[in-house]
């Protein structure tokens, strides 16, 4: 039987959550036999492979492994995913995500056979309590205009566009990127309240925040590509307040070392105020243990450092004046 939708799965080394977000997809109240499963290994995997053969040998649903013989990153893997299907309708999420039973009716539903349409649908973060920093930046995604962890397009509109740009080699900006050639081309994008997928925030080691930093060398490549809209939509200006932070540090350093401790005072005092600002404005809707505390005061010392040194190799690395 012809396929209507394929859900294309990008993963890497995580099979509990393959697992987790295949079993939701078993449970979709949508015709079995009119849908079917990629999942794309970006890279060798011997245990995602396990897996899938598994599914697709006991599974209700069809299930299809397509591994990458390297690590390209996920625009690559879903590149890979959408063009092996045959289906009219290519439904993109992630490995850590699980799809609402009526995820895939909604989106079938709301196609009305355009040649070159995409929908949207909802991302739900689940959280008790008071989160993270981490969980809190996670759950941004409910406020996303469109994120590929629940995002569908027709054969022709990735077919326009050339699926995903693969210079985007992390989870980061390649959906924004989609978005705007999408845009570009016209093709319009409907957002769907119906059609969800929760996305629990995974535990994330302590001073995760910094290490979060190189992904800035790809908003340097995503504003190469698009200046007008990045600045309209995703920053609409440079961090001034952490070359600040970094300019009262350094001269700071400068100044003691000539003597003059006065202005080196004044300057580190302006530098410690900074970072208790930015600690302050990143703890008011999080967390509030010791431990927690104390990772936001010195992450948000080392985030600035790290994110500047990340966005000018972006620059560098693109040959674009970003700052």
């Amino acid at each position: 039987m012809e396929k209507k939708i394929t859900v294309v799965i990008p993963t890497y080394k995580r099979p509990e959550l393959l697992s987790r977000c295949l079993k939701a997809l078993e449970e979709q109240e949508f015709d079995k036999s009119a849908f079917d499963v990629i999942v794309v290994s970006d890279g060798p995997d011997k245990y995602t492979r396990q897996l899938a053969c598994s599914w697709k040998y006991a599974s209700l649903i069809e299930v299809k492994y397509l591994p990458l013989p390297d690590k390209k990153g996920p625009a690559a893997a879903r590149n890979a995913g959408w063009r092996a299907s045959d289906a009219p309708m290519i439904a993109f999420t992630d490995d850590d995500t699980i799809p609402d039973p009526y995820w895939l009716q909604s989106i079938w539903t709301a196609w009305k056979g355009e040649p070159a349409a995409v929908y949207t649908g909802r991302v739900v973060v689940p959280i008790k309590g008071r989160p993270t920093d981490f969980e809190w930046n996670t759950a941004q995604l409910e406020k996303a205009d469109f994120v590929t962890a629940n995002c569908a397009c027709t054969r022709l509109a990735l077919e326009r566009v050339n699926g995903f740009d693969e210079s985007f080699e992390t989870a980061w900006r390649e959906d924004s990127d989609l978005e705007f050639r999408l845009l570009q081309q016209d093709i319009p994008i409907y957002h769907l309240n119906n059609a969800i997928v929760l996305h629990p925030a995974r535990k994330a080691r302590w001073g995760v925040s910094i290490y979060e930093q190189r992904k800035n060398i790809f908003n340097a490549l995503l504003y190469k590509k698009f200046p007008k809209m990045y600045r309209e939509r995703i920053q609409r200006r440079p961090a001034w307040n952490y070359y600040l932070m970094i300019c009262c540090f350094l001269l700071g350093i400068i100044f003691a070392l000539y003597g003059a401790y006065t202005a080196s005072v004044v300057l580190f005092s302006a530098w410690l105020l900074m970072i208790g600002l930015f600690a302050g404005k990143r703890l008011k809707y999080t967390s509030h243990t010791t431990s927690h505390i104390l990772e936001m005061i010195v992450t948000s010392a080392a985030i600035p450092f790290a994110a500047t040194y990340w966005s000018l190799y972006g620059a560098w690395r693109y040959k674009v004046l970003y700052l």
